[in-house]
């Protein structure tokens, strides 16, 4: 009986508590706007820049990998091929990793600065909440337009 009576009084408080939270959250106005950050990703032009340069560095590895391949070729002894590839191996994933690293840095970097952008453009027109676009069924104010002009 005591045990029904605690989890009753758990129940109503449980009740009780939602009620009061939702009362308390329903009459905050809030302006909301929602923002399309793959387009605005997109449309960057660091953004753009930066994959033009990783796009070089992975054609300069890959004449590199040409390259190396051909230096295993000439080997004349089964010994030497086998230390050559090892050697390359270790190379190549290190200027692999190298080359990720500095990606994922300035990928970063730029990410930050759009975000940034998004939430200062979002203080200067009173909103104060931005949410993504592909997550929002229905509502809030489509900023994406005026956020990809000043990321340009």
């Amino acid at each position: 009986m005591k045990k029904y009576l605690n989890i009753g009084l758990i129940a109503i408080a449980f009740t009780l508590g939602l009620g009061i939270n939702n009362f308390a959250v329903s009459d905050v106005p809030s302006k909301i706007a929602v923002a399309d950050v793959n387009k605005i990703v997109s449309q960057s032009s660091q953004v753009m820049a930066l994959k033009k340069e990783q796009q070089l560095k992975m054609e300069e590895l890959q004449k590199w990998l040409v390259n190396a391949r051909k230096d295993v070729e000439k080997q004349s002894t089964k010994e030497g091929k086998e230390k050559l590839v090892k050697k390359y191996d270790a190379d190549f994933q290190k200027k692999q990793q190298a080359i990720q690293k500095d990606y994922t840095s300035k990928l970063q970097s730029i990410d930050k600065e759009i975000s940034a952008v998004i939430a200062k453009e979002a203080k200067a027109n009173g909103y104060d909440i931005v949410i993504a676009k592909n997550v929002v069924l229905y509502g809030g104010d489509d900023i994406t337009q005026s956020i990809a002009k000043l990321v340009k």
